[in-house]
């Protein structure tokens, strides 16, 4: 199965910054339909959560959302309408005043959240509750906001994220031994 994976870039980047590129390479391997919208011309969040549904409803399916800071949260509250097999976030802005949707409530199976333990942006601990109350998985890493230190493991993690939303790969499973600690 191929699917479509939708970039949604951050405020402050564009639709192809170094990130995108780089997933967009790892998509491509994978056989996926890769697109990039480009919402530099509004800072408003709502306005793009907007055009990536009026977008989004056009695109073959299965679709895969990928959103990085703003693009993050733009892509995560637009999943409740999309309903995506996957959402990979990068930094999500997530319970950021200005944000109309405090907690976004994706309708996806899979929902993989990468963030940075020094992200200056969006606390950690905005995060580490948005991931805990959805059963995210999530991958913090000795990284900031723009998530440029761990370029290689972020594509790796990607990797195995499509693999899992395209059903190449099983989903890992915890240990029991971390099962029983929780």
């Amino acid at each position: 199965m191929s699917a479509t994976v939708c970039f949604c870039h951050g405020r402050e980047s564009g639709p192809w910054g170094t990130k995108i590129r780089r997933l967009a390479l790892v998509a491509e391997q994978f056989g996926c339909r890769v697109i990039s919208p480009d919402d530099r011309d509004t800072q408003d969040p709502d306005e793009r959560v907007r055009r990536l549904t009026t977008l989004a409803a056009a695109l073959p399916r299965p679709l895969i959302l990928v959103g990085s800071s703003m693009g993050g949260y733009v892509a995560a509250v637009a999943a409740a309408r999309l309903q995506p097999i996957g959402l990979f976030l990068l930094a999500p802005a997530i319970g950021l005043p200005g944000y109309s949707v405090a907690e976004p409530l994706p309708a996806t199976p899979h929902l993989t959240i990468v963030h940075g333990w020094g992200d200056d942006i969006v606390p950690v601990e905005n995060v580490l509750r948005y991931a805990m109350a959805r059963r995210a998985d999530l991958h913090l890493l000795p990284d900031g906001h723009v998530l440029q230190n761990e370029l290689d493991r972020i594509e790796r993690l990607f990797a195995d994220f499509l693999g899992v939303c395209l059903g190449r790969i099983s989903p890992a499973v915890p240990p029991r031994e971390l099962i029983a600690a929780l």
